[in-house]
């Protein structure tokens, strides 16, 4: 039987499933929208969530909590620059999860998590090519 058995493994022992973890959230923090499997942007969902709430806080011991899990300076300090102010207001609900088919290799089923307020832009892209064509 499986009993007290809560969470998710990933196959892997205490200390991989915690460097894979951190490792996920700081690249989020960083790129701000990643793509992975279903039950990995799940896990990441929560703890990423608490990280955001620590820096809305944004007082010297939520920044050494934040850079105790987080493995970049730089991904600490776009979250107390960047990310925590743009979400001031919101009580929660920081993340979003959009399922995105299954991977070809092994039929995993992917995820893109990313933040609410992410905003691809297109448009970049294309006033590249119109300059070009101008000159």
């Amino acid at each position: 039987m499986n009993h007290k058995k809560a969470g998710r493994h990933f196959g892997r022992t205490c200390n991989q499933r915690k460097a894979l973890l951190r490792g996920l959230v700081t690249s989020l923090l960083e790129h701000q929208r990643i793509e992975t499997t279903l039950a990995k942007a799940k896990a990441i969902k929560s703890i990423t969530e608490k990280l955001v709430t620590m820096g809305k806080r944004n007082d010297l011991h939520s920044k050494r909590l934040v850079m105790s899990y987080v493995y970049t300076r730089s991904a600490a300090t776009k979250l107390f620059a960047e990310i925590a102010p743009r979400f001031a207001n919101a009580n929660g609900g920081y993340l979003k999860i959009l399922r995105n088919g299954t991977r070809v290799n092994d039929r995993a089923p992917m995820a893109i998590i990313q933040f609410v307020d992410y905003e691809i832009k297109p448009a970049d892209k294309k006033q590249g090519k119109k300059e070009k064509d101008n000159k």
